[in-house]
């Protein structure tokens, strides 16, 4: 089974709120998915972003692919990390 691990948009319009999950490439955008790993939350200051590392790291290593826009919001989340470090 070809899985992909994506952004899965709810909320209201005006306010996207986001899923994490890993689904089947086959379904719809916003289908049934796998497994929910985290939530993207990206109105709040500074964004929100929870992420189950260790499930992720599991799913990558099953061979998972990462989405586009999840590969931004991760690259984002870096550089807040490296922000709050002294």
């Amino acid at each position: 089974m070809a899985t992909a691990i994506r952004l899965y948009r709810i909320g209201k319009k005006d306010q996207p709120y986001y899923r994490i999950v890993v689904v089947n490439k086959r379904y719809k955008a916003n289908g049934k998915y796998i497994e929910e790993i985290g939530k993207y939350h990206p109105l709040k200051e500074p964004a929100l972003i929870e992420l189950n590392q260790e499930r992720f790291d599991y799913w990558v290593n099953c061979g998972a692919i990462i989405s586009e826009g999840l590969a931004k919001v991760l690259k984002y989340k870096k550089s807040l990390e490296k922000k709050k470090s002294p």
